[in-house]
Parts: C-alpha cells; structure tokens; sequence
C-alpha cells in the first residue's frame, strides 16, 4: 500500500539525489545486464491476449501500461491501460508484469515539456500502476520512444527524468528508461535508471551493456490475434511484480491539451502532494 508523500522529505530526497549525482556517488544501479538471454516477455497495446496464450507461447509475462490512451487511438489501442484482472489473470499462472508509462507520442511526446512534463504524468504512472496492483519497490519504466539528438536530452529529456525519478522515489517506486542505446548511455552517465529496456530506433545495432530488455521485433508477431512485440530478458529482476495491495481513490486528471478518460485510482492524498512537489520542479 502506498504512503502519502511528505512535502518535505519529498523535497530533501531530490535535494539530495541531485547533490549526490553532482558529486557521482549514487549507488550503481542494480539491474545488470548483458549476458545469456533469460527468457522473453512481450508488450502490446492493441487488445488483451489471454494469460493462458502468453503462458502456452513460452513468455515469462509481459511489460504493461500504466498511462492511457491518447486522443485519436481509443477505438483500437483498447490494451492501455493495464488493469488489476489482468495481473491477477497473469499472477495464477505464474506470469509477472512490468510496468511503463507512455502517452503521447512524436510531436505529443510525454518528455518534450521537461520537469513540467513529468508533473503531469509521474502521477498517472503511479496511480495506473497501484490501480492495477502494482506494489511498491519495483520500477516504472518511462518511455522515451524517440532518436533524440543530445541538445533535445539536455534540454528536455533529462530535466523529463529527473523529476519523474523524484516523484517515483518519493512514494516508493524507482525509475526505468524505455529508449535507444544513447539515451540509456546518457541516462547511466547521469545516475537516471535502475532498469532498462532499449529499442533498436537509433541504437545502429549496437546493445548497450546495462540494457535489462531489449525489445527485438515489433509489430510482427501475433497472440490471440492482438499484435505484440517481442523482448528479450538480460536480468533476473527485469522489474517484474505480481499484484499487492490496492487503493481506492481518483486518478488525477491529464492537463493542457490531453484528455482526461474515466480511470480507477489511487490514493487522492499521495497524488496531490505528488503534483505539489512536481510543480516546484517545474516552476
């Protein structure tokens, strides 16, 4: 069960985390990669294969969204976000359930409004994920489903994910990087990700060493006629849960130009400290 954030604590955390990353002495990231590949999981967001068809395929689960789904794609992309029967179908056959937060995208993109950007996500990736079971302690992967150059991850991207890692950390949760090899290179170089799942756009064939997943085929396979991309597993602890506790509350709406759809939720106490303390990141 989720805590209510204190302001303060939330505030000295980040203080401290930025202090700590100036003088690079942040404890190394705990997920380690590159070695044998240890199984596959699967990602979708255009349906809902069956628990038991990921299970007979040979998967060990699946990477799901906590973040919904963005104006103009509600008619199919009907697999966002992730919901608690989901995870509890997944959990009784022993599948385990990742977590990542994507809704916008392109000229849309979740990162481009920096600090400000995570101020209006970090709150939907939390309450999506506690709404579905997520427990605390584990990561939520943030997508950066780009080819950013360095001047758009200096000026947008880092600021992007150094305010969602606070938010994260400071109700209980730690940080994941969905991206390409040079922002995961970057990301490890500035102490932003314990986990890290890498796409292939950009990364010119290249894998980086601390890549947790690796998002190999996309959009070619098919699973109870749903189509799902496919990645392979380099850690043990790819971030993977199975359902805890869940609290009833509201999930907080989605700002400026992105719409609010109906949501189960979270615990309305957590969220408001969490936008409170984002927006003095963004400030």
């Amino acid at each position: 069960m989720n805590t209510p954030i204190n302001r303060r604590t939330f505030l000295k955390v980040a203080a401290g985390a930025a202090a700590a990353g100036a003088a690079g002495i942040l404890v190394a990231p705990k997920a380690t990669a590159l070695g044998p590949i240890l199984g596959t999981v699967i990602d979708y967001a255009a349906g809902l294969p069956s628990a038991a068809s990921i299970k007979a395929a040979g998967h060990l689960g699946a990477v799901r969204y906590v973040s919904q789904r963005r104006p103009g794609t509600e008619s199919w992309m009907i697999g966002k976000p992730v919901t608690l029967a989901e995870t509890r179908s997944f959990a009784s056959l022993g599948l385990k359930t990742a977590s990542v937060y994507q809704y916008g995208k392109a000229g849309n993109a979740d990162w481009l409004n920096g600090a400000a950007g995570a101020a209006v996500h970090a709150p939907q990736a939390i309450a999506l994920h506690v709404a579905a079971g997520g427990p605390t302690r584990r990561p939520i992967y943030v997508a950066i489903d780009d080819n950013p150059t360095w001047t758009q991850y200096v000026n947008q991207i880092r600021p992007y994910l150094q305010a969602f890692k606070t938010a994260l950390e400071a109700a209980g949760y730690s940080l994941g990087v969905y991206g390409n090899y040079n922002v995961i290179d970057w990301a490890v170089n500035d102490r932003l990700g314990e986990f890290f799942w890498m796409h292939n756009w950009g990364s010119n064939g290249r894998i980086h060493p601390r890549t947790t997943l690796h998002q190999v085929r996309i959009d070619k396979d098919r699973l109870d006629g749903v189509g799902i991309d496919i990645n392979h597993v380099y850690a043990h602890d790819w971030g993977q849960w199975t359902p805890g506790n869940v609290v009833d509350a509201a999930v907080p709406p989605l700002q400026g130009s992105q719409q609010p759809l109906p949501q189960p939720a979270l615990n309305p106490e957590t969220i408001s400290e969490v936008m409170k303390v984002l927006g003095t990141l963004s400030s």
